[in-house]
């Protein structure tokens, strides 16, 4: 199909760096007042594989008895932690406490599934631990001439290949994204950055589209997954939205308009990951128990017992407490002007009480149906200086831009992928009109 040929596209040396070039050029005449001293080299070059090692602790160690050589690869599975996976392998609790004594030994304590951890024995002594967490960092562990143990952290970092993606949504973003190739971890970091314009639950229709520009890693010329998203745009309903990944002075990452305005809203559109809505706000809803017109004045979303709750917005809980009628309830107060409520949880969040400070995405409670709710849901309220809005429609104020001093800075490092994917988008919409 078209649209799977167009979907992976590499961009060859020379485009990129054309059009680097033009985006320069471009930028230096639509940027008003903005002359850089010095050219700047926005040139996007692949980075050389290199290891990283940053240098060691010893500690004491005893040896175990072991039989004869050996080096052999355990794949970590559900369930298991090192003193399992070493009494398994004959080797020793003592052998086991000196590596974690090392300056890189607590990694030790949170393997996962799918790590691999290398042992390399000879005669009687466990001479080399290698723990494998992912295709670009490991640890070694080696026993030093002394007897003792140190370690490093090893550090690979791959080859990166910029990628176009493009996605033509038939049902829904996830089914269309795994179409083409692209992983779930992915297609969520995508949700993620349009998520405060565009309710990926409720706002979908079919022939919406996205394009992105993201980058591929490779190392030893094998693909290893997916790196950054550079720059993405979502058409939903015909409305059009871009976003530029930039990293200020200071390290910090985000995204962005093309005018340097932040993706971010103040408050999440809606604060749970949910199934459906199954009550609207409604100022003259019939009530579902008391078969009276009583105003909804929030929304009502369903999702099963348990799913997370997430603050809406930064702000200081005024009340975490219980009543007959809201069950389990947070109310939360951001400034002077902005309140949320949360009612019907089945828990509270870690630490939640009244006075705490939360910020926006952190969990305050859990999907119940306490109180005076017919099954498990989140109840939602929005207030604007007392007054309660839909929750869905309000207009949310935006975060921080960029910042006037780091603004000539995002121009000129944003510019040439911007032009990029606009380069892509017209690839597209050309090969569809010749059809």
């Amino acid at each position: 199909m078209l649209q799977r040929t167009l979907q992976a596209i590499r961009i060859p040396r020379p485009h990129q760096r054309m059009a680097t070039a033009v985006a320069i050029v471009t930028l230096l005449f639509v940027s008003t007042g903005f002359v850089p001293e010095q050219p700047q080299n926005t040139e996007l070059t692949i980075e050389p594989m290199k290891e990283v090692a940053q240098i060691e602790a010893t500690t004491e160690t005893v040896v175990e008895e072991v039989s004869a050589d050996l080096e052999h690869t355990h794949i970590v599975k559900q369930g298991d932690n090192m003193a399992m996976i070493f009494g398994r392998n004959n080797l020793s609790p003592k052998t086991l406490y000196a590596l974690t004594r090392t300056q890189h030994g607590a990694a030790l304590a949170g393997i996962f599934p799918g790590a691999e951890l290398r042992f390399q024995r000879q005669g009687q002594e466990l001479v080399k631990l290698t723990y494998q967490a992912g295709p670009l960092e490991s640890i070694e562990f080696s026993r030093d001439a002394d007897g003792t143990f140190s370690s490093k952290e090893v550090v690979r970092v791959p080859e990166k290949v910029l990628t176009y993606k493009h996605g033509r949504i038939e049902s829904s973003l996830f089914l269309t994204s795994q179409e083409i190739g692209l992983p779930d971890s992915l297609t969520m970091r995508l949700a993620q950055i349009f998520q405060w314009d565009i309710d990926f639950v409720l706002d979908i229709r079919p022939g919406d589209e996205f394009f992105a520009l993201i980058e591929e890693q490779y190392l030893n010329g094998e693909f290893i997954g997916y790196g950054d998203i550079l720059d993405a745009r979502f058409i939903n309903q015909n409305n059009m939205y871009t976003a530029v990944r930039f990293e200020d002075e200071d390290g910090s990452v985000d995204f962005f308009d093309p005018s340097g305005l932040s993706m971010r809203k103040a408050f999440l559109r809606a604060p749970v990951d949910f199934s459906r809505i199954s009550s609207s706000f409604n100022m003259r809803r019939k009530h579902p128990l008391h078969n009276t017109i009583r105003p909804h004045r929030g929304i009502d979303y369903a999702a099963p017992r348990g799913t997370p709750i997430l603050a809406a917005g930064d702000g200081r809980i005024k009340t975490a407490s219980r009543t007959q009628a809201n069950g389990n309830f947070v109310v939360i107060r951001h400034g002077e002007q902005f309140v949320t409520k949360y009612l019907h949880l089945s828990k509270f969040g870690r630490n939640i009480k009244s006075g705490r400070k939360v910020q926006q995405g952190q969990t305050i409670g859990y999907v119940g149906s306490t109180g005076w709710a017919t099954g498990p849901h989140l109840h939602y309220e929005f207030l604007v200086n007392g007054v309660h809005q839909n929750p869905r429609t309000v207009k949310l104020p935006e975060a921080e831009p960029v910042a006037a001093g780091q603004m000539a800075n995002f121009k000129t490092s944003t510019y040439p992928n911007i032009v990029l994917l606009d380069h892509f988008a017209d690839q597209v919409a050309l090969a569809l009109a010749e059809l």
